[in-house]
């Protein structure tokens, strides 16, 4: 048990939150790249291969494109089923392989990214399908090619939309950073589990749950703001 009468002691929280923040910070901010890139593809994929859509017939062909969306969503419904911490552990052996390691912030980036990229493709496509369709046909009247159509119209007019899905899995990807942090992915989760829980320091845990508001207050008040900047409406 910490003793909070020692001189060191605040200071010692004070440093080890830090370090924990920074950590936390780490494995939210490069999981989120790699979900930001392979979640905003998807998403796109999922709507623009449907029956119906912009490229429904990829390669010449009606059958790729329903190949390809009913894989795709098929994955993605995987991704969103497995409870966070059975996928961490699954992926143990694939962590290892990418980073050498499943322990540490840098080895907690893999299950992070694994969980993000389905949970942020999800919210693209809802947010592409929120697009007027009347916007698409206007477009398609007018002679615009399709990559025209999904970056000028489709993906352009879901900016809002994916700004509110990238606030929410933020606002996630910090939650499950907690919970790898504490079976050794380091980070608030780690600080918490270790001084919080195991040498019975509530200044830890208190230290560390307003630090987890705070950073959720803080990315979902700019995700809200950002959305209601790039409104037309």
């Amino acid at each position: 048990m910490l003793d909070r009468n020692d001189p060191s002691f605040w200071s010692d929280l004070f440093e080890t939150v830090l370090q924990g923040t920074g950590e936390t910070l780490y494995t939210v901010g490069i999981s989120l790249l790699f979900t930001v890139i392979f979640g905003l593809g998807a998403g796109v994929v999922l709507v623009t291969t449907e029956a119906g859509g912009l490229l429904a017939k990829p390669f010449g062909s009606r059958a790729w494109g329903i190949i390809i969306n009913k894989v795709l969503d098929l994955l993605v419904n995987i991704g969103r089923s497995i409870p966070f911490i059975i996928l961490m552990i699954l992926l143990i052996p694939f962590t290892r392989l990418i980073v050498g390691s499943f322990i540490g912030p840098t080895a907690a980036i893999v299950p992070l990214t694994i969980a993000g990229i389905p949970f942020f493709a999800r919210l693209v496509e809802i947010g592409i399908r929120e697009v007027p369709i009347g916007l698409v046909e206007a477009a398609e009247s007018l002679g615009a090619t399709r990559w025209t159509i999904l970056s000028k119209v489709m993906v352009a007019e879901a900016v809002p939309a994916i700004a509110l899905g990238l606030s929410t899995t933020i606002v996630g990807l910090i939650g499950y950073s907690a919970m790898v942090g504490a079976v050794g992915g380091g980070g608030l989760g780690d600080v918490a589990f270790r001084y919080g829980y195991q040498r019975y320091s509530p200044e830890y845990m208190f230290a560390v749950v307003i630090l987890l508001i705070l950073l959720v207050q803080l990315f979902q008040s700019l995700g809200n703001f950002a959305a209601r900047r790039l409104s037309h409406r």
